[in-house]
């Protein structure tokens, strides 16, 4: 199965879930991780955001109470239409920007046009992604940071020497062109449990 994103609210009511389907399950601590086995034979692995380590008691409220959000961290989303940067204390978004750019779309015409247009959507996207750094840098404090859209695309906003102390943690975010709602999405994505599970 692929690993599930469960909103740190939500774990109890996801493990007793998960015991009424498989059984009784043994909690332990592995790799950082919470992991229960089930009489059945079917396991989950849990992992906390923003790549925390836990390695506390093999209990669900003390996992859960590990993985409160940081102080200060971030949000970036890039892809070719646009980007959204957030900066959040906590739970509380502190700052934000959303921009979208247009980048023209791929031709059907051949020769010297087709390269004309490259050189156009080449253009129009670098850009988009200077306005993204330009926000990122001004919005993000060094630490860590959630990303998630086009990896060519933010890989190129976070070639900026003006963010070289942001640090990018799990999980990746896969958005389509940002929008409000979609980084608030993110936001909620990005503090949750990630969850690896094994049906028998």
């Amino acid at each position: 199965m692929p690993v599930v994103l469960v909103p740190t609210e939500r774990l109890p009511r996801w493990v007793a879930n998960f015991v009424a389907r498989h059984g009784p399950a043994a909690l332990s601590v592995e790799h950082g991780a919470l992991r229960g086995a089930a009489d059945d034979g079917s396991t989950f692995v849990a992992r906390l955001p923003f790549a925390f380590v836990y390695a506390g008691v093999p209990e669900v409220a003390a996992f859960l109470a590990a993985g409160e959000a940081p102080r200060e961290w971030g949000v970036l989303l890039v892809r070719k239409g646009g980007f959204a940067v957030a900066r959040l204390e906590g739970a509380r978004m502190v700052e934000h920007k959303i921009g979208q750019r247009h980048v023209q779309g791929r031709t059907k015409a051949g020769g010297q046009s087709q390269q004309r247009f490259a050189r156009r959507r080449d253009n129009q996207a670098r850009q988009a992604y200077e306005a993204a750094a330009d926000h990122a840098a001004r919005i993000l404090r060094p630490g860590r940071l959630v990303a998630g859209g086009d990896r060519p695309a933010v890989d190129e906003v976070l070639a900026d020497p003006r963010l070289q102390g942001l640090v990018v943690v799990e999980p990746w975010l896969a958005v389509p062109d940002p929008r409000r709602a979609v980084l608030d999405q993110a936001i909620a994505d990005a503090r949750s449990i990630a969850v690896d599970v094994t049906n028998a």
